[in-house]
């Protein structure tokens, strides 16, 4: 490396760099970009000591003035929280029968719901409340337990077959498979699939004929119209939980299905209770 020059053309300093005969002047940078450059180390040192910045541990230095965006966030739903207090109060202690009368009040039910459905529901029972396999269909009017604004809010407060509330709502079907033959349970899934017009094999429902009156009546009713009070699904409508196909249906009628819903009451209040009831019944759904 060749000792820097003065290049009297540019009245600068070389760096003392040369490639293939070229040099390279050692320009000095701007002024205003050097002290551009100083102000931002200073704003730099300055906000890392009012604002979080330094990781720790497990955590990280608060900053002297105690800002969060956490805290930022909390403050906002607390001012949207105190905003609609009152819409919350009557929303709360409103017979929910009566909802439907109350315009305003049904309208904010409904926004807020979406809200409640988007963050605690639509992991299950998708974003469009259309479920799947196992998880309810909200939509078409076929509810194991009613259909009502008070059904609905109940299903949700309580939730099904879970440990944790004692009112959950709680059904249980056997597994077959330990009470019939293989061909018994091929039998029934045909007869089953006859009740919905599915394609099946009649004489195999033939024979399902008396083994669904001697095992399932009591609970699907003579007709296997289903009866709500103990949870048993209609069998007639082509509506299915779990499916239709034999393959669905042997699995159901062999092994049995116990989902599990959670009880939403520790986790959400009376009025997002009501307010998610509101939006579920509006879907199309509701009775």
């Amino acid at each position: 490396m060749d000792e820097p020059r003065y290049d009297e053309a540019t009245k600068t300093y070389t760096t003392g760099h040369s490639y293939d005969g070229i040099e390279e002047l050692n320009t000095p940078l701007p002024r205003w970009w050097l002290w551009s450059l100083y102000a931002t180390i200073v704003w730099a040192v300055i906000y890392s000591i009012a604002y979080p910045a330094w990781p720790l541990v497990s955590s990280a230095t608060a900053g002297f003035l105690g800002y969060s965006t956490r805290g930022e966030v909390a403050a906002e739903i607390a001012r949207v929280e105190e905003a609609n207090s009152d819409l919350n109060t009557q929303l709360a202690a409103i017979d929910l029968d009566t909802l439907k009368d109350n315009g305003p009040l049904q309208q904010y039910a409904v926004s807020a719901g979406a809200s409640v459905f988007a963050n605690n529901c639509s992991q299950c029972h998708g974003s469009g409340a259309a479920g799947s396999a196992g998880y309810p269909n909200l939509l078409d009017d076929d509810w194991l337990w009613g259909g009502s604004m008070e059904a609905i809010a109940t299903t949700v407060r309580h939730g099904i077959r879970n440990e944790q509330d004692e009112d959950a709502r709680y059904s249980e079907m056997p597994a077959f498979g330990e009470l019939l033959e293989k061909e018994e349970i091929e039998a029934l899934v045909a007869y089953v699939q006859s009740l919905s017009g599915l394609d099946h094999d009649a004489a195999l429902a033939e024979q399902g004929t008396e083994l669904f009156v001697d095992n399932c009546t009591a609970c699907h009713g003579e007709t296997g119209m289903g009866d709500r009070e103990q949870g048993a699904p209609n069998l007639t409508d082509s509506v299915w939980l779990y499916g239709g196909s034999d393959a669905a249906l042997t699995e159901t009628i062999t092994n049995a299905r116990f989902g599990v819903m959670p009880p939403w009451s520790p986790r959400l209040t009376d009025a997002q209770i009501n307010a998610v009831t509101a939006y579920v019944h509006q879907k199309g759904g509701g009775e």
